[in-house]
């Protein structure tokens, strides 16, 4: 079958988007695959997928599938790419938008000077709900990595996180110890490890390897997790510029109970058409 796609990036976190209102879409995670594939595909982290609503009070509902076909819960860059892609396709006049995702409702907003806002929603730190196996909340914990201990935050933004600080993100183990925690059996969903440097109250410098899709240039769900983390712990202020390898994020969270609202960009690279084999 031929589909039309757009290919987005959120500071190099990239994604192929299908548009799923018209006619409902369901591909194999080998078509996953094969579409994500950087040389037997068009190549991307996830691919998202725009849907009807299936709540009344949303506009529309998101999907979103890691590189390894996973489906996942949220996706903050994606998020960024998805509110330009259904003004940009005539889907919608809005300028703010109510998305259902399996992650709960997300609200991303357009501005004027092309970027765009998130409302993230609460960060959940109660190990049940992120889930990450705990006896009880903790500001951080120890985990057992291949023999060593590895001090981490555990929270979810709609998926879950372990979050930690590093004096040098640079050499932080991102590509080793980070596809280890992904894997981790306290985290009974697999986590996306972040690995975080402060350089000030209000600038972090951050690293994801993110679940299903390896390292990333940037994560969004991400650097919102780094910085809830780090302001329960008492390091940041509650406005912080996160610095990823694709560019920066600004990040908002006013404390417990609070939604995070993220900013930064979304950008449209190409748009054509791809011949997918049943599979």
């Amino acid at each position: 079958m031929r589909l039309k796609f757009t290919k987005m990036h959120g500071l190099g976190n990239d994604f192929v988007v299908f548009d799923a209102t018209h006619a409902w879409l369901e591909l194999s995670r080998e078509q996953l695959r094969r579409i994500s594939d950087r040389h037997f595909g068009v190549g991307c982290d996830q691919i998202l997928l725009v849907e009807q609503p299936r709540q009344p009070d949303t506009d529309f509902y998101y999907r979103i599938f890691n590189a390894d076909g996973s489906e996942v819960e949220q996706c903050g860059n994606g998020a960024r790419c998805f509110v330009r892609y259904v003004r940009e396709h005539g889907l919608t006049g809005k300028i703010e938008i109510r998305v259902g995702t399996l992650g709960g409702v997300i609200v991303p907003r357009l501005g004027a000077d092309g970027q765009v806002t998130v409302n993230m929603g609460v960060p959940e730190f109660d190990p049940s709900r992120i889930p990450f196996q705990a006896e009880r909340r903790a500001p951080t914990y120890m985990l057992d990595v291949g023999g060593r201990q590895v001090e981490i935050c555990a929270l979810s933004m709609g998926n879950p996180h372990a979050v930690q600080f590093v004096p040098d993100v640079e050499r932080a183990p991102v590509q080793t110890e980070g596809a280890a925690i992904e894997v981790h059996p306290r985290f009974p969903q697999r986590v996306n490890a972040g690995y975080v440097q402060v350089v000030n109250r209000g600038h972090i410098r951050l690293r994801v390897f993110e679940r299903g899709a390896g390292e990333t240039l940037a994560c969004g769900t991400g650097a919102c997790a780094a910085v809830a983390a780090g302001i329960q712990r008492g390091l940041l202020d509650r406005r912080v510029t996160v610095t990823t390898r694709g560019g920066d994020l600004g990040i908002l969270w006013e404390g417990e109970g609070k939604p995070v609202m993220m900013t930064g960009p979304a950008v449209t690279v190409f748009e054509g058409e791809l011949e997918l084999e049943a599979i």
